[in-house]
């Protein structure tokens, strides 16, 4: 069966987002990089930034120099993600197989084999579009293809607003007239040693066979031989996804460096975490804790739990060292995340002797605070740990 792949980009996801929350930025020349860090980078900006010559990974300081008049925004990615899982929940309803980054506006979907459900893929492609621009404000370009090389050329070509069709059988007559830094897969130091040998475009390096590519690229010439073919047989994966579901967000009320509200907030993330595990029937056994500040920079810190756990008690005792570990700034904290890294199966191991202290009254706790959040609702009972004091903080 023929594969239908449609790509999703809403350009300049960050600023789109920004300008949904505040619509006077639209038209205007916007950057988004952290404020007051001295190395500051452009993390994002706006298309008429772009036409004034910023670009991504800018310093700052030049960024400015080149578009004086642009809006300074701090970046916020916990906005970005839940963003992106606004998109996905949109895309839900219409495939079961689709690929997203985290932040960045760009997801796959396969729709091959949907068509009698919901119709062909840009009909599908058309809706989504629709939806989103009613439901969630932004809009994204979108292409229908085979696959998602020639999908995501196509989507490049879009924007920053259209849409592009590329039929089955056109792929190489597509990409033939392009040039080859649009080519997924070509990085700058491949383009430079190209440009040695004059060639520029794609039609120019089919001219090329697959040993004399196998000289300039080694083991990488047989993808960079299909790439410039149209042909690419990778699958639409759901990687991203399913470890998503394995993470929990708490985003403080205001901007906090407070040591009580910071430990707070840790053992509310630990308590969900460990509810998400239970009903799953595995146990932790890897830990990441990301902290973002409120500039926007983010600090990790990961640790294995030995033993592995799904315990509320047991979890917040191994993994508070965490939270000093990447707690390392003076900036006021917005926003912890705690990510399950590694689920295992739980212990079948039972313990030899079956005493009536530590362990076995934490977990009879834990279950009678389950039974009475399942009737009662999820906020209908908590442990002393999440209403620290400020002053119980060390």
């Amino acid at each position: 069966m023929e594969r239908s792949i449609i790509h999703l980009n809403v350009a300049d996801f960050a600023v789109a987002v920004e300008q949904t929350r505040n619509p006077g930025l639209k038209g205007a020349p916007v950057i988004i990089a952290p404020t007051g860090a001295p190395r500051a980078v452009v993390y994002d900006m706006s298309e008429e930034a772009f036409q004034e010559g910023v670009q991504k990974g800018m310093p700052l300081g030049r960024a400015f120099r080149l578009s004086p008049r642009a809006t300074l925004l701090p970046p916020c990615p916990n906005l970005y993600e839940r963003a992106m899982k606004a998109l996905i929940s949109k895309t839900l309803a219409y495939s079961p197989r689709i690929e997203s980054g985290k932040r960045d506006g760009h997801l796959f979907i396969d729709a091959t084999g949907t068509s009698r459900m919901f119709g062909p893929a840009v009909d599908v492609a058309w809706r989504l579009n629709r939806e989103m621009k009613t439901s969630l404000g932004l809009d994204p370009v979108w292409s229908v293809a085979t696959n998602k090389l020639v999908a995501k050329v196509a989507t490049r070509l879009a924007k920053p607003f259209g849409e592009y069709i590329v039929g089955p059988g056109e792929e190489e007559a597509f990409l033939s007239p392009l040039p080859l830094e649009i080519i997924p897969g070509l990085g700058r130091e491949d383009l430079l040693r190209l440009r040695e040998f004059n060639l520029s475009r794609v039609f120019e390096l089919r001219s090329l066979d697959l040993a004399q590519l196998e000289t300039a690229f080694g083991k990488r010439a047989g993808a960079i031989y299909d790439g410039i073919r149209g042909k690419d047989v990778a699958p639409v994966s759901r990687a991203a996804e399913e470890r998503e579901c394995l993470g929990v967000d708490h985003e403080f009320s205001e901007d906090t460096n407070n040591g009580a509200c910071l430990k707070q907030g840790m053992h509310l993330v630990v308590a969900s975490l460990c509810q998400k595990l239970r009903r799953m029937g595995v146990h932790c056994a890897t830990l990441t804790l990301v902290l973002t500040y409120s500039d926007g920079i983010r600090r990790y810190a990961r640790m294995g739990l030995k033993p592995a756990t799904a315990s509320d008690f047991t979890m917040f005792r191994q993994c508070l060292p965490l939270l000093y570990k990447a707690w390392n700034r003076r900036i006021r904290i917005r926003h912890l995340r705690l990510v399950c890294d590694r689920a295992v199966p739980p212990d079948p191991q039972l313990d030899l002797f079956d005493d009536d202290t530590g362990k076995k009254k934490e977990e009879r706790l834990i279950n009678a605070m389950e039974r009475i959040r399942d009737r009662f609702g999820p906020s209908a009972v908590a442990p002393g740990l999440a209403f620290y004091s400020a002053g119980q903080m060390t």
